[in-house]
């Protein structure tokens, strides 16, 4: 089982806090992880400052006694979300079920649109710094996941008069989306890692792992990009 930083205690405290009332507009705990795995990740990371106002909804909720506590633990979450990001094994998602029902399916949306969140306040456009259209279209296949979860890709399609699909086809790709998530954001924090120069786990000497992100900033891994050329 995969180690982590923060706890199940330390996880439900924070959950509780979130639910404080001196916080108005605070995010829940699954949008926390959501928008942190954004915030964290692009051309530059969204300043702790600026996504603890975001998470708690305002400067004045940060400064609360809640707020302080609050931080501590959404600190302990950011570095344990930056380790899982890194993991060759796809993180753990916090999802909350689309209804009180016994079985009832987990809720991605409320996910996904904290992270595209993250992505639309970042400190720096996504895309403005990207001249390659091989990492545009890349970026935007692991986007795509996303866009179809919060029902984007539907109303992109619909708005320029395009097909969408119905039906079993629908539920499938909808399927589809949900298992490609987890991973697609990690390679998304790994593309822009490498693209920042910032290493991530590194054999010994400097070298650059096989399965470490390949330098170039291709946002592949090492040996299905540039060591395959070798």
């Amino acid at each position: 089982m995969r180690s982590t930083t923060i706890s199940d205690t330390q996880l439900d405290r924070l959950e509780a806090l979130l639910d404080d009332p001196a916080f108005d507009e605070a995010m829940r705990l699954d949008e926390v992880q959501g928008y942190l795995c954004a915030a964290l990740a692009g051309p530059i990371p969204i300043p702790e400052a600026d996504w603890l106002v975001e998470v708690l909804g305002s400067e004045a909720g940060v400064a609360t006694e809640a707020g302080q506590e609050a931080a501590v633990f959404l600190r302990t979450l950011a570095e344990d979300i930056r380790i899982q990001l890194a993991d060759e094994e796809p993180m753990i998602l916090y999802l909350y079920p689309k209804s009180d029902e016994d079985g009832a399916p987990s809720d991605y949306e409320p996910w996904c649109l904290a992270y595209l969140h993250g992505v639309d306040t970042a400190t720096e456009d996504w895309f403005d710094g990207l001249t390659d259209e091989e990492e545009v279209e890349w970026l935007d296949e692991r986007l795509f996941p996303l866009m179809v979860l919060t029902g984007e890709a539907e109303s992109a399609a619909r708005e320029h008069g395009e097909p969408w699909l119905e039906g079993k086809e629908l539920e499938e790709l909808n399927q589809q989306a949900e298992e490609d998530l987890a991973r697609a954001v990690s390679e998304i924090f790994l593309f822009w890692n490498a693209k920042r120069g910032v290493g991530t786990v590194r054999n010994e000497g400097g070298k650059v792992g096989r399965n470490d992100p390949c330098p170039c900033g291709s946002g592949k891994k090492f040996k299905q990009c540039c060591a395959s050329e070798r």
